[in-house]
């Protein structure tokens, strides 16, 4: 049990975030819930989901959560704005209704949520800033743009992020070094928060043959479909599955839903791979466990790009707490949190990609060693348990970080009287 922060009971805690609803964002859940544990009084301001955390306002476990309307954008970068300047009106509303608190947490993208944190600052609140991605990279990685005007635009708002923030949480050690490097910021100042599977809640369920739908193996990709994220790259290995390795005894299922899923499904079609690929959308997580629990392999077909490379992918950490085999692209990353529960194609190699899909359906000892490696990693160097800590130290370290400042600004004023 770990223990609470110093003073830490009947403190508030404000979390933001815009791009996700809660509970459905999973990391900000678990965030929410070891605070609650370790004596935190925590609110929430997070859009509606559409299908599910459809409430404008509910109490789940002690956590009370403020819901605002919000349409996800369209239209490329001007949608995108349209969307934010929504968010931060109602962020900025539902925050004063919330009133006083001792830290306001927010968690990006975008890089825009320090606005309303400024405000609570100003109030007596220490700013923590949840580095969920690093939203330079993000665009560069989906717009293909370049470093354009807005790239530079971003990249300021990164910065003033940086410096609003008293401390910084940081996905991985490769965000980490980005705040330092880019951000300017003391190492000591940026705390590790890994996010890791609910173990508790996620774990492995006997397998339903019927979800093979009639085929000796079936592969999963679990995820959110983006045009980052390579679901493209995985159907078109699909084909060469078929096609140039000549492997048919495979059903594939894809869970997720996004952008591009539209455009997936007609990708889907236009290889010939309906009657072997299926879609489902966002299923329910009971669903979820039962595709995973039934799969032989699994995909991590996000390509290599700026933001890739450094980022910590949720699905595979999903697929190894089930203990599932990942076939993935070489990214930094990806071999970082995976280590030897997965095989890595080199250089977005879509047909290398293909045959190691092959290379494991035709090993099941490889296979089951290899998940195993998975969860042993989870239960130890990954486990939450680990980032509950370094999130505690952060709100610790934020606290009297902001407490230091405040004195430091009254003696000031006081002098100048």
């Amino acid at each position: 049990m770990l223990g609470e922060p110093k003073g830490a009971r009947g403190r508030r805690a404000l979390i933001l975030v815009e791009n996700l609803s809660v509970p459905f964002d999973r990391r900000v859940w678990q965030e929410c819930r070891t605070l609650r544990d370790a004596g935190w009084e925590v609110d929430v301001i997070c859009p509606q989901g559409t299908k599910r955390d459809t409430e404008p306002e509910a109490v789940i476990d002690g956590v009370r959560i403020h819901r605002y309307p919000l349409r996800a954008a369209t239209g490329g970068p001007a949608g995108y704005l349209k969307e934010y300047g929504a968010a931060l009106w109602h962020t900025a509303r539902l925050a004063r209704k919330v009133g006083p608190v001792d830290v306001v947490h927010a968690c990006n993208p975008p890089d825009l949520l320090f606005l309303p944190a400024l405000r609570l600052k100003r109030q007596g609140a220490a700013f923590v800033f949840d580095q969920h991605d690093l939203v330079p990279e993000l665009y560069l990685s989906r717009f293909g743009r370049g470093k354009d005007l807005l790239y530079r635009g971003v990249c300021a708002l990164e910065r003033a992020t940086y410096r609003a923030a008293d401390v910084v949480l940081a996905t991985n050690e490769s965000y980490k070094d980005v705040a330092v490097r880019r951000g300017g910021r003391r190492p000591e100042d940026v705390f590790v928060v890994r996010s890791a599977p609910d173990t508790e809640r996620f774990h492995p369920v006997d397998p339903e043959p019927e979800l093979k739908r009639g085929k000796p193996h079936l592969l999963c990709y679990l995820g959110v479909m983006g045009p980052q994220d390579g679901v493209d790259y995985a159907l078109r290995a699909l084909a060469k599955l078929r096609d140039e390795v000549g492997r048919t005894d495979w059903h594939a299922v894809f869970v997720g839903a996004g952008d591009t899923f539209d455009a997936m499904v007609e990708l889907s079609r236009e290889l010939g791979l309906d009657g072997q690929v299926e879609f489902t959308g966002r299923v329910p997580d009971a669903d979820l466990v039962r595709w995973l629990s039934t799969a032989d392999v699994c995909l991590s077909p996000d390509p290599c790009n700026p933001l890739n490379d450094v980022s910590t992918m949720n699905k595979v950490l999903e697929y190894m707490v089930m203990g599932r085999p990942i076939v993935s692209f070489d990214l930094k990353e990806a071999r970082v949190s995976a280590g030897e529960a997965a095989v890595y194609a080199k250089g977005d190699d879509e047909g290398e990609f293909a045959a190691l899909i092959a290379r494991l359906l035709d090993d099941p000892e490889e296979r089951s060693r290899m998940g195993k490696s998975g969860q042993e990693r989870i239960n130890g160097p990954l486990a939450w348990r680990n980032s509950q800590a370094a999130l505690l130290a952060a709100y610790e370290a934020a606290v009297e970080g902001g407490a230091a400042a405040r004195s430091g600004r009254e003696r000031g004023t006081s002098l100048e009287r």
